[in-house]
């Protein structure tokens, strides 16, 4: 499900800075380390702009594309024995229903307060996409943090490359010339990876322990008050290292960096670690 074209600043500045950090790239740091028209030059823009372009669309994508809807038919069932985890609230033990959009909430989702409806498998609010990251888009929003971390690191490979570099070229004029190009996307490019891949760090942990932002930190609360209670916590979802991957990036590893989805289902059910230890009773 696509969304809406709405203008937001943060989007905004996100792809001015792109723009600018790719301009300042291929046609400053390539050009003064290789010389854009040589061999190695014309090999490294093509590479880099390869990166930019995979970045620039998954950002696209991951923005336009809906996070995820509950049906307002949605009901949950629960004597279907297929479907062991129904999730409740913490007081009452209730099943879960959201009084702002009227009807009850499936597993893992949650509602926004800025988009003003329940997301599936809400992962966060991302104020740089002006939307949700839920289910439908988490996988896009993933590998466009895993493409801007790249770009980055590349960028400033060149950058570094192309300063050191021992060039005939006057290197007095050259300094002068491009020295506010060079501060200003060092004083960008460098914040700018740190941060990236300290949140392609994160979402790497919450993939390969199958939890979204949201319940690690609730996570977090359930295995203090199970500590506290002398019981053992663990997440239900978290079905092992590898299905953890295969359902958030897809069974195809050769697809995991493409921008497809088609494996994630519903968002209104998800296999859990009980089903898997019941499975395995059985078999035995």
């Amino acid at each position: 499900m696509k969304r809406g074209f709405r203008f937001s600043l943060p989007v905004t500045v996100v792809i001015t800075a792109v723009g600018y950090v790719y301009v300042s790239t291929v046609f400053v740091f390539v050009d003064q380390w290789f010389g854009l028209w040589s061999s190695p030059g014309i090999m490294n823009a093509v590479a880099f702009t390869g990166v930019a372009i995979a970045c620039v669309f998954n950002y696209a994508v991951a923005i336009y594309t809906d996070p995820g809807r509950v049906p307002a038919t949605f009901m949950p069932d629960v004597e279907d024995a297929d479907n062991p985890v129904h999730e409740i609230k913490r007081k009452g033990g209730d099943l879960r229903y959201c009084q702002k959009c009227s009807h009850y909430k499936p597993p893992r989702a949650h509602h926004c307060r800025v988009c003003k409806r329940c997301v599936l498998r809400m992962d966060h609010h991302c104020i740089w996409m002006n939307t949700c990251v839920g289910h439908a888009n988490y996988k896009v929003f993933f590998i466009f943090v895993l493409y801007a971390v790249i770009a980055c690191i590349y960028s400033l490979v060149l950058l570094v490359g192309s300063l050191t570099n021992d060039s005939a070229k006057d290197e007095e004029e050259s300094e002068g010339s491009f020295r506010t190009i060079y501060v200003i996307s060092g004083l960008l490019l460098v914040p700018l990876t740190v941060a990236l891949s300290v949140l392609l760090a994160w979402h790497i942990y919450l993939i390969l322990r199958n939890k979204t932002t949201i319940e690690y930190h609730e996570g977090v609360r359930a295995m203090w008050l199970a500590e506290k209670g002398g019981d053992d916590y663990s997440h239900p979802y978290d079905l092992g290292a590898y299905e953890n991957l295969i359902s958030a990036l897809g069974p195809n590893v050769l697809c995991w960096v493409c921008p497809r989805s088609r494996h994630i289902g519903s968002g209104l059910r998800f296999p859990s670690a009980y089903e898997k230890k019941a499975g395995a009773s059985a078999s035995k």
